[in-house]
């Protein structure tokens, strides 16, 4: 698939270089271009194909609100904002993401996931990319079989290898597309086509036993009966 083409909108010289560096380390990113407000946003979506805005709210002439409340076909949007209280309206309009800056490189690669898997659209070719040893790795949702929390950590293992990352379990369960896994426990989460029986408080998934919590139980056998 071709790298997203990305916009950055900000009013904040730091703020754009900030996005746009964190937008460096990603591979299916491509920066087209770096506006100051929105009147030069729409220069680049007349003459530039665009699939990905990160889109600042408070900025002279025109807020990014009130932009985008009247952009026709726009692409996909992740608003980058200090202001907490427009989330809600913001997700009428084709948001995707709303982060809140500080944006933290983590939060950040979040949303960026959830943006990338949507333009993927099938299950079977979605991705996740997560730090790991200092570098980003490449995860195919489709080969997960169990995440495991570990106080500030997870554990993905996967048909082929187990990754350590720095993340909690919540925000990596908020990536995963919610009918293929399903929280067993408060430290686990498993693909539910990859179990091969469960055996009173455990689920089987080849050599693997995950628990299952007595508060978890009921919901969880309703996914398999």
């Amino acid at each position: 698939m071709k790298p997203l083409n990305c916009l950055i909108i900000d009013d904040e010289p730091i703020a754009r270089e900030g996005i746009a560096d964190y937008c460096k380390e990603i591979s299916f990113l491509n920066i087209v271009g770096l506006c100051k407000n929105v009147l030069q946003a729409n220069h680049y979506l007349q003459t530039h194909q665009i699939d990905l805005i990160f889109l600042d709210i408070n900025m002279p002439i025109v807020s990014g609100i009130d932009w985008l409340k009247d952009l026709k076909n726009s692409p996909s949007i992740v608003m980058t904002t200090a202001y907490e209280e427009y989330a809600l309206e913001s997700f009428r309009y084709n948001v995707l993401d709303y982060l809140i800056k500080p944006i933290s490189f983590e939060r950040f690669l979040q949303a960026v996931n959830k943006v990338n898997n949507y333009h993927i659209g099938t299950t079977e070719n979605k991705a996740l990319f997560v730090k790991c040893e200092k570098q980003l790795k490449k995860l195919l949702i489709n080969d997960i079989l169990f995440i495991e929390a570990m106080q500030n950590y997870i554990k993905v293992v996967t048909i082929t290898e187990t990754i350590i990352t720095h993340m909690p379990l919540k925000n990596f369960k908020d990536q995963l597309p919610k009918d293929n896994f399903i929280q067993t426990h408060k430290s686990y989460i498993v693909s539910k086509y990859k179990v091969d029986k469960i055996v009173e408080n455990q689920i089987i998934i080849g050599a693997y036993e995950i628990p299952i919590s007595v508060r978890l139980k009921k919901i969880v056998l309703k996914n398999f009966i």
